[in-house]
């Protein structure tokens, strides 16, 4: 599994860079400035729904992360993955690793 991000900052500064929508989730990366591994954060609003539906949407963009991101992120990136509601959850599993991989493919085009 790539680092996480765990500040607001990392996640605010991913925010005001690229930005690629998928059926399943959003994904938003930005580079930074050094060659350190690539990081990955995960957020789910309230939208998404409560509490269980928030992590289990969360549980299924840390896997897609974590298979997909070694062979396709790029050091010195950051990644953030946002969930949408209903879809992040009910959408097949092998479809969001397709999402996954288009995104991080048109980010880097």
């Amino acid at each position: 599994m790539p680092p996480v991000l765990q500040k607001r900052a990392d996640f605010l500064a991913a925010a005001r860079a690229r930005r690629q929508g998928m059926p399943g989730f959003l994904l938003q990366a930005r580079r930074r400035d050094d060659d350190g591994p690539a990081r990955v954060g995960f957020t789910c609003s309230k939208k998404v729904g409560n509490a269980v539906a928030r992590n289990r949407a969360k549980r299924r963009l840390r896997e897609v992360a974590r298979l997909g991101l070694p062979g396709r992120g790029i050091a010195g990136w950051d990644y953030v993955l946002i969930g949408r509601p209903e879809a992040t959850i009910a959408r097949d599993f092998a479809a969001l690793q397709d999402d996954f991989a288009r995104a991080i493919t048109k980010i880097h085009a």
